[in-house]
C-alpha cells in the first residue's frame, strides 16, 4: 500500500456517487489513473451502465496510462457483455498496477478480474475503500445476492409520529431544506416508489427538481386494481419520466388500457392473500435491472414493505410540529404480537437539516428465536 492510495480511491469514490441511481443495472464505478504522483485520467460509469468507469479514465490518461495506477471502485469486469472486457483495457494501456477495495460479487466476474491482470503482470491491491465502496455498492450487491433492489423507506413525520392531520393535511411537516434533501435522495436512487392511495391524494410528480440529473428515476406506483386517475400528473408525464406500474391480475382491463395508451410500463404480480406480495414483486423489480428503489409511502404501503422485511435503509425525517393522536400515524398495522418480531435498525447518522432531525438507519437482520 503506497501512502497516497487512499485519498486517490476516496476520489474514484466521490465519482462513482455522482452517478448513484443512473448506472442501473450495472454499478455505479469510479476509476482515477494516477502517474508519478498526479491524476492523469478520471472517468465514472456512464447513464444506462455503459460505457465503464475504466475506458473513459484511459481515454483520458492516453499515453500516460502506461506505468500508472488506476484506482477502481469495483474489480474490473473480465467478461464480454455489451462492451469489451475492463482488464483488456487495462492491460492495453501498460497500467502497472490496480487498487480496488474488493472483488465483485457478480459469479460473472467475482475474482476472474483480478486473475487476469495478475497474469498479465499487473500488481493488485485490494482493501483499501472498502466499507464505503460496500455502502456505496449496496444496491447491486443486494440485487445479485438477493435478486432484488436495495429498498429505502424515508419517513416525513411530526415529532409525536404523525404524518398529516385527520383530514390528510401533510404540507408541510418538514422544511425546504430537508425537502430540498430528499430530491438528492430521489437522485441517488433508480427508482421512487409510493402507494396508489398517495398517488389519489397528492397527484405527485416525483421527479427530482432542483438538480442536474443525467436521468429521472424511474417512478413506480403500486396499485392492485390500477384504479388511479388517468389524468394525473404521473399519466401526463410518462415521456419525461419512465411510470411503471406494478398491479395484479384482476385490474380491469379498462384501466390497463389507458395506462398503457400513456405509455406507462405494467408489471403484473402475485398477490399474497388481498395484497400484493411484496417480496414477488421486489424479484420482478430486480428482473427489470433496478438496484436503488426509494419508497416516499404512503403508510400502508410503508407497513406492507417492513412487514416483508425488504426495508434496508430508513430514513426518518422529523419535522417540529406536534399534531395528535387524532393525525395520520406513519404507518399502517403491522400485526405484531411480540417485540422479537419487530423491525429492527442500527442508527447510522443524525443530522440537523434546517429546523428538522434526520436519521438514518440500516436494517437488523432478525434474529431466529429458539
Amino acid at each position: 500500500m503506497c501512502p497516497d492510495d487512499a485519498r486517490h480511491m476516496d476520489r474514484a469514490l466521490d465519482l462513482g456517487r455522482r452517478v448513484l441511481g443512473n448506472t442501473w443495472p450495472n454499478p455505479a464505478v469510479g476509476c482515477v489513473i494516477v502517474s508519478d504522483g498526479r491524476i492523469v485520467g478520471e472517468g465514472w460509469t456512464q447513464p444506462g451502465g455503459r460505457p465503464h468507469a475504466e475506458p473513459q479514465a484511459l481515454a483520458q490518461a492516453g499515453a500516460k496510462a502506461r506505468g500508472a495506477t488506476a484506482y477502481v471502485t469495483l474489480e474490473p469486469c473480465a467478461h464480454q457483455g455489451q462492451t469489451p472486457p475492463c482488464t483488456d483495457a487495462l492491460i492495453s494501456a501498460g497500467v502497472a498496477r490496480v487498487v480496488a477495495p474488493f472483488a465483485d460479487t457478480d459469479p460473472r466476474v467475482s475474482g476472474q478480474g483480478f486473475a487476469k491482470l495478475r497474469e498479465a503482470g499487473i500488481e493488485v491491491v485490494t482493501g483499501i475503500g472498502d466499507e464505503a465502496a460496500a455502502e456505496d455498492h449496496a444496491g447491486f450487491f443486494t440485487r445479485v445476492a438477493e435478486g432484488r433492489p436495495l429498498v429505502t423507506l424515508k419517513l416525513a413525520t411530526s415529532l409525536d409520529g404523525r404524518i398529516a392531520t385527520a383530514n390528510g393535511d401533510s404540507q408541510w411537516i418538514t422544511g425546504p431544506e430537508t425537502r430540498a434533501y430528499v430530491h438528492q435522495l430521489r437522485a441517488s436512487h433508480d427508482a421512487v416508489m409510493v402507494g396508489a392511495g398517495t398517488v389519489r391524494a397528492d397527484d405527485p410528480l416525483l421527479t427530482v427538481r432542483g438538480l442536474d440529473v443525467p436521468q429521472q428515476p424511474v417512478r413506480i406506483v403500486v396499485s392492485r386494481r390500477l384504479d388511479l386517475p388517468h389524468n394525473s400528473q404521473l399519466a401526463r408525464t410518462t415521456s419525461t419520466a419512465p411510470v411503471w406500474l406494478c398491479h395484479a391480475a384482476d385490474a380491469h382491463e379498462e384501466h390497463k388500457a389507458a395506462w398503457q395508451n400513456a405509455e406507462a410500463k405494467l408489471l403484473q404480480v402475485p398477490l399474497e392473500g388481498r395484497q400484493i406480495d411484496i417480496p414477488a414483486m421486489m424479484q420482478t423489480l430486480g428482473r427489470q435491472g433496478l438496484t436503488r428503489v426509494f419508497c416516499e409511502g404512503g403508510g400502508e404501503l410503508a407497513a406492507s414493505l417492513l412487514a416483508a422485511d425488504v426495508v434496508d435503509r430508513l430514513e426518518l425525517h422529523m419535522g417540529g410540529v406536534i399534531i395528535g393522536a387524532e393525525g395520520r400515524p406513519a404507518l399502517g398495522a403491522l400485526g405484531l404480537d411480540r417485540l422479537t418480531d419487530a423491525p429492527r435498525f442500527a442508527l447510522r447518522a443524525v443530522r440537523r437539516i434546517g429546523d428538522d432531525v434526520v436519521q438514518s438507519w440500516t436494517r437488523q437482520r432478525r434474529q431466529i428465536q429458539e
